[in-house]
């Protein structure tokens, strides 16, 4: 197992189910940059307000700005990241190959059957999966518009270490 290998097996995700993770980053993206805003620990607001008017209690408890902080930084590096999903998806979406290739180059090639939007094929270690190829981003590669028939054989390539992170052989098995 490589690390390059786990790397495009965990950024196939999001490039896989492009469609998804555009609107599911687009959105949190939001929620997320908002909570990692400075003056967004929850409850601030209404603590301001009861200091104001003078309805704080001594012994109320206080969040310390160390675990604000963290709060904070934690947040950012979420928004960060589905910032990145959101990245992934959209040029998933657009037709960049951004894991196909690699996967193409460096899997293990297989047969297997499709079903609509269902490959099913079985590993050399003998595990047989059955993972979804979603019409909006197609594991298919080179030829990402290719005509695959669902009745007929086709050649699967995957990651050894990693077999969720398959493409189909679009150069193989054409009628």
């Amino acid at each position: 197992m490589t690390v390059l290998d786990t790397l495009i097996w965990l950024v196939n995700f999001p490039a896989s189910h492009g469609y998804a993770m555009v609107f599911i980053a687009g959105f949190s993206i939001l929620g997320l940059f908002a909570l990692s805003a400075a003056r967004s620990t929850p409850g601030a607001a209404l603590r301001r307000i009861r200091e104001r008017e003078g309805l704080l209690r001594e012994d109320a408890p206080s969040r310390g700005a160390t675990a604000g902080r963290a709060m904070r930084i934690v947040f950012r590096v979420l928004a960060y990241l589905m910032l990145a999903n959101l990245v992934i998806g959209i040029l998933s979406l657009t037709g960049v190959p951004v894991t196909r290739a690699y996967i193409y180059e460096h899997g293990q090639p297989t047969t297997g059957t499709l079903d609509g939007d269902w490959v099913t094929f079985t590993t050399s270690t003998g595990v047989e999966y059955t993972l979804e190829s979603n019409f909006f981003t197609p594991s298919v590669y080179p030829d990402r518009d290719a005509y695959l028939p669902s009745d007929s054989p086709i050649v699967v390539r995957y990651l050894p270490d990693h077999p969720q992170a398959f493409v189909i052989d679009s150069t193989q098995g054409r009628p």
